[in-house]
């Protein structure tokens, strides 16, 4: 454990998992809503259904989130994380949201076709998935992770 110098509190790792699940859905809110030209809904969907889509994968996203932490924690981590093994572990969060994403992407606009993307979505070559889904899952842990490490000493 790490004691605060600004608060005297002292930071565990259950102190950073909040956190980061705190950042992680403060900054998906954000990039689900920034996204939404992306996709047709955005043309189509009313504004109810547009609110609708944004909870609904904000709520995903920070499931994933907080499995892809948990996944790493339980293979990389240690007790003192976030002080210690800080680069395996966002590497290994980073790259089970990564993985998630782009399995539920092209489940979801190839094979089920649950959702389509407009014609503002840049497509990963060879992958068939959405470049702003697969980036907010490179961008936002990174940023969550690097205030929760910066935050832990």
């Amino acid at each position: 454990m790490r004691t605060d110098d600004r608060t005297g509190r002292t930071l565990n790792w259950l102190t950073a998992v909040r956190r980061y699940l705190l950042l992680s859905a403060a900054g998906n809110l954000v990039w689900e809503i920034a996204q939404l030209p992306f996709y047709t809904i955005w043309r189509t969907g009313k504004p109810g259904e547009l609110a609708f889509a944004v909870l609904h994968c904000t709520v995903g996203d920070i499931a994933i989130a907080g499995v892809a932490l948990v996944v790493a924690l339980v293979l990389l981590g240690d007790a003192a994380w976030p002080a210690t093994r800080r680069g395996p572990v966002a590497a290994c969060t980073i790259l089970v949201g990564a993985g998630y994403t782009i399995y539920s992407e092209f489940l979801n606009t190839t094979v089920l076709k649950t959702w389509t993307y407009s014609d503002l979505m840049p497509v990963v070559p060879g992958l068939g998935v959405g470049l702003t889904p697969l980036a907010q899952w490179l961008v936002v842990p990174l940023i969550a992770l690097w205030v929760v490490v910066r935050r832990s000493g």
